[in-house]
């Protein structure tokens, strides 16, 4: 069903609250860091910056009309709901529009695919070409690969972009085949990650260009297991910057897919494996755990009544207590509750000649200090 808005303005109401279902831009999970709607309708997201803190980005599809079937996908080519298009001009006056009233810090572009994969790209390639030309923007730009772009149109988003992403989807062929018949894993999906990753490594000329991806998660059935080594092989063989999943919400996709069929699936059972997800992770990004360190239960699942740092360290008992006052910074990052800052304060108090005699004299309080201090001796 293709509508005509009356307005630019109404145009981003329709598209921006479509781009809800894909995260893979900086998105938190703290109430401090969750994305807001605009006065206009626009959905504003949080984005850590490197000098701490954060800003605002805008994210939005140029198009919501889509020629492809994904079966968790609200938008996809049979659901008859309200479409339009914006066009680069549109969409580019837009933002500069928005950015002068709200100091926005950048825009992330996706769209459905309208038409081909390359006519796609021609929009928003077309939008980050006339802001960095016609509008002098340097700010940060995060535009979404369509899965099947051609490699040109693939160079042409890098050469615009801060940051790109194609989204993954699932872990494996098997998987996607269920929710997509049209698109190719390999080819439409694996292929463009692999292209970006080798013109994105130190050196090459895009080196300064991020990459992300983002798993459906509870869509089909897929275990946790899956995920996980998915996740780890994208970090260690592609060089993601970020990995972002997003919980699959029932009633949204076709019944020919797993996940709606799914009898167990609760949009709260959802949530926490989207969670433990993300924690695991950050254990990859922050605390230097492996693939290998990730425990699961008997069906391939992450614990969902423990986090994945306190499962490992339950699992080794024979590593506890520590020493406070002896122990390296790598081996505090494994105790329950000890956090990246916490460990450096532990260490600094040691270098400074302050021994720690009891669970008093951490750096740490409330849940987390209970935590800790059953893993630690003083």
């Amino acid at each position: 069903m293709i509508i005509t808005p009356k307005n630019t303005f109404e145009k981003l109401q329709l598209l921006s609250d479509a781009s809800r279902y894909d995260l893979a831009c900086a998105c938190g999970t703290k109430n401090g860091d969750q994305r807001i709607r605009g006065d206009d309708g626009a959905w504003l997201y949080p984005v850590s910056l490197p000098s701490g803190g954060y800003s605002i980005m805008l994210k939005t599809l140029i198009s919501n009309v889509c020629s492809n079937d994904c079966g968790y996908c609200p938008y996809r080519s049979t659901m008859d709901v309200p479409r339009c298009t914006i066009s680069p001009d549109e969409m580019a006056s837009l933002f500069m529009d928005y950015q002068r009233r709200k100091k926005l810090i950048g825009i992330f572009l996706s769209s459905g695919v309208v038409g081909t994969p390359d006519s796609t790209m021609e929009l928003l390639n077309g939008t980050a070409e006339i802001l960095r030309r016609k509008h002098s923007y340097r700010g940060f730009i995060h535009l979404k690969v369509i899965p099947g772009a051609s490699d040109a149109a693939i160079d042409k988003a890098l050469s615009l972009s801060s940051a790109v992403s194609v989204n993954i989807e699932v872990p494996g062929e098997k998987h996607f085949s269920v929710l997509s018949e049209k698109k190719n894993y390999l080819k439409d999906i694996i292929a463009p990650m692999q292209r970006i990753a080798r013109q994105t490594a130190k050196g090459m000329k895009y080196s300064r260009v991020r990459q992300s991806t983002q798993f459906i998660v509870g869509a089909a059935d897929e275990s946790d297991v899956e995920i996980v080594k998915y996740t780890s092989g994208l970090y260690n063989k592609l060089s993601l910057d970020r990995v972002y999943f997003s919980s699959y919400q029932r009633g949204l996709g076709s019944e020919r897919i797993p996940g709606e069929k799914r009898e167990t699936l609760n949009a709260e059972d959802g949530f926490t494996r989207e969670h433990r997800l993300y924690q695991v992770d950050f254990l990859f990004r922050q605390y230097g755990f492996k693939e290998s360190d990730i425990q699961f239960d008997d069906n391939g699942r992450l614990f969902m009544d423990r986090d994945p740092k306190l499962a490992w360290a339950q699992s080794h008992p024979e590593l506890f207590p520590l020493d406070v006052n002896k122990a390296d910074e790598v081996s505090l990052l494994r105790v329950p509750g000890i956090g990246p800052v916490t460990a450096k304060r532990i260490i600094s108090l040691r270098k400074c000649g302050n021994k720690i005699f009891s669970a008093g004299g951490l750096p740490l309080k409330g849940k987390r200090l209970a935590l800790a201090k059953d893993y630690l001796k003083f």
